[in-house]
């Protein structure tokens, strides 16, 4: 009997361990449950709301190209045209986005993009406020025009140094197995490089692992194509500038002079007072001479023919001189005006951009001064000022912005003066030696204005050579300096007149001594244009960037750059 209840008293124990070791399972088992539910749960959370942020990155990348193909966002914004808003559908996410105008940061227009993700009960906002990018030297290829349908390469050659921030577009038409960038040597590139090319050939081999090393802050491919080459863009910044500049300093010359190969143009002659004002003097229907060489083969003076898409080039007439309306000064064609009159804010949606500058030229542009009746100095910039022509700008001396200076020479970041120069054709350097040249022989050259049409007198540019008595005997600086950002949408920048062969030929300073061409500033252009052949004819070239360009303090919203980027601290993304 005592055995029977032992018996029974194990196993009553054994079951009652069962019993309590099975709660125990039970309660492991649904805290593992729970766990492994909230785990799930957990992973299902972190999956949606990273699909909502993925999804607003998305929208913000659509946003950010669909502005890329743009003309002229302002203008689009203006006009309401469709796509500034949109939707973008996923698996298991989806976005909305809306872009909108901000505000100016000086001269410069900001833009906001707001983009919202959804994913289950998630929602991520990215938002941002972007700009237009702006490149050192923005380039449509870098090749200049031989023919009337042919270019050659432009190399970036042993010993140079490119300080400026480099974009090329890239070629259309040419072969994706050859770099659209053309170096020989060793050149060091100091800035970012920008190529709209891929970095590989079609059949996948790497056609830049043997220059890689020259570009010592980095180079990027398949980047948005400057949109210089683009003559509707241009156009559309053109009618936008024209349209916001004062009436008074909107002008369309008229070639008064009877002469052949006669060119309208405006005569613009900067200088600072002797009050310390910035002034321009404005003479309107002047007469430029031009002169072409009959072939093509015997000149580097090509502008892009308007309506080709840049494939084809045409001979253009170069500045020879320049006559003016005799009574220019009592009819009031030829007028002294401080800079700042010519002042004007662009506006949009109530906000305006910091003040700046405007001359519109329906026509040629000439700048530069050489007339000692003007008190002050001569060819100083001083104020804030854009001049866009829709023909070409002849550069005839130095030309500097006024203010402080680095050491370096290149205009101080406390400097407040700045100049634009705007071409719907070309931008050139004049020779200033074809207001001299005998007439006639190989080149054919028109001879000096020894007898000019009744009404009108010969307007003297540059430098007269020292010791001669002969009045159209001109040169300009050995240092010829030019302070400005340059845009060439006909064409590229360059220097006239550059020998070609037997043919050509600039005059220099000392003869048989190349010149220095001295830019600081920035370049856009559809193409390359020569400015010398190295120690043949022509200038050495020596280009800085103007890195306060990058701010955004030019007058007139002339960017082109095809790339929008976040403005400093313009990227915010958060729950909502």
């Amino acid at each position: 009997m005592l055995k029977m209840e032992n018996k029974l008293n194990k196993n009553g124990s054994v079951l009652i361990l069962v019993v309590v070791a099975m709660m125990i399972m039970s309660v492991f088992g649904a805290g593992m449950l729970a766990i492994a539910y909230g785990t799930r749960q957990q992973a299902i959370k972190q999956k949606n709301e990273t699909a909502a942020l993925l999804a607003a990155e998305a929208g913000y990348e659509k946003a950010v190209f669909w502005m890329s193909q743009q003309q002229d966002m302002l203008t689009t914004l203006y006009n309401g045209s469709p796509g500034t808003t949109g939707t973008l559908n996923f698996t298991g996410a989806d976005c909305d986005y809306t872009i909108n105008f901000y505000a100016f940061i000086k001269a410069r227009p900001v833009y906001r993009i707001v983009s919202n993700g959804h994913s289950g009960m998630f929602n991520r906002t990215v938002d941002t406020l972007v700009m237009q990018a702006i490149s050192g030297w923005a380039m449509g290829k870098c090749r200049v025009p031989t023919g009337s349908s042919s270019t050659s390469a432009v190399n970036y050659v042993d010993g140079e140094i490119i300080d400026m921030p480099l974009q090329i577009n890239k070629l259309l038409g040419e072969s994706s197995d050859e770099k659209d960038i053309y170096i020989i040597g060793n050149p060091q590139f100091l800035q970012p490089v920008a190529m709209g090319e891929s970095r590989y050939t079609t059949g996948g081999s790497d056609k830049y692992s043997t220059v890689m090393g020259l570009f010592q802050q980095g180079i990027y491919f398949n980047q948005p194509d400057s949109r210089v080459v683009d003559e509707a863009t241009v156009q559309s910044k053109v009618n936008r500038f024209r349209d916001s500049t004062a009436a008074a300093y909107r002008f369309t010359p008229t070639a008064v002079a009877s002469v052949t190969n006669g060119m309208p143009a405006v005569h613009l002659e900067f200088f600072v007072d002797a009050n310390n004002i910035g002034k321009v003097r404005i003479t309107n229907n002047c007469t430029v001479k031009g002169y072409k060489q009959s072939s093509d083969g015997r000149t580097y003076d090509f502008k892009i023919v308007p309506g080709s898409g840049g494939a084809n080039y045409q001979r253009y007439n170069i500045y020879s001189y320049h006559l003016m309306p005799q009574n220019a000064d009592s009819t009031g064609e030829r007028v002294i005006r401080q800079i700042d009159q010519t002042y004007v804010t662009q506006s949009f949606g109530g906000v305006e951009s910091q003040p700046g500058g405007q001359i519109f030229v329906n026509g040629n542009v000439i700048i530069g001064s050489s007339d000692p009746a003007l008190s002050g100095t001569l060819n100083k910039v001083k104020e804030k000022i854009t001049v866009v022509a829709t023909g070409n700008i002849w550069i005839a001396n130095s030309l500097e912005v006024d203010g402080a200076h680095n050491a370096d020479g290149k205009p101080s970041g406390s400097n407040q003066n700045v100049l634009g120069l705007i071409s719907q054709s070309v931008i050139k350097v004049v020779d200033p030696g074809m207001s001299r040249y005998s007439t006639g022989g190989t080149n054919n050259y028109p001879g000096p204005p020894t007898s000019v049409p009744s009404g009108t007198v010969y307007v003297p540019i540059g430098i007269h050579q020292s010791g001669s008595s002969n009045v159209y005997d001109r040169l300009l600086p050995h240092d010829m300096v030019v302070e400005a950002a340059l845009t060439v949408g006909g064409g590229g920048w360059g220097a006239e007149n550059v020998a070609r062969g037997y043919y050509g030929g600039r005059r220099e300073f000392i003869n048989g001594q190349q010149d220095n061409l001295i830019l600081r500033g920035a370049i856009t252009e559809a193409c390359r244009g020569v400015v010398g052949i190295t120690g043949s004819d022509g200038y050495l070239k020596f280009y800085y960037l103007d890195s306060r360009l990058l701010e955004g303090v030019l007058p007139g919203d002339f960017w082109l750059q095809g790339k929008y980027i976040p403005a400093p601290a313009g990227w915010r993304d958060y729950r909502n």
